[in-house]
């Protein structure tokens, strides 16, 4: 399946079953070097429309890191680490928790 059908198709899925975040994610995903101002407003959707949706927050912190939004990408990591906390998600907690101090040591934070 080329790039364009497979975003085709989940663009198709996020309009039938705009509820459901997983479709918006995964499009997100996509996007993520195909077009980053499209995957930046999935993102921005997603943390807004979806707040409780965790994998989120992981892979946004992730994306604006990588397009030099510092502040944002902490905001974002810090957001889930405490959404992760609430739900007891103790795995991606720790995924979360060792990212963030990875990202904090790469980007001279504290």
């Amino acid at each position: 399946m080329s790039k364009m059908s497979r975003i085709e198709m989940l663009q198709s899925f996020a309009e039938s079953e705009p509820e459901n975040p997983f479709n918006w994610y995964a499009l997100a995903l996509e996007y993520q070097y195909l077009d980053p101002k499209k995957a930046y407003f999935l993102y921005e959707k997603l943390l807004k429309e979806h707040k409780s949706y965790l994998p989120t927050y992981y892979q946004a912190a992730l994306f604006y890191t990588e397009q030099g939004s510092i502040y944002l990408a902490k905001q974002t990591f810090e957001k889930g680490i405490s959404l992760a906390e609430q739900l007891n998600e103790t795995n991606t907690l720790r995924e979360l928790k060792n990212s963030y101090q990875n990202f904090l040591f790469e980007n001279d934070l504290d």
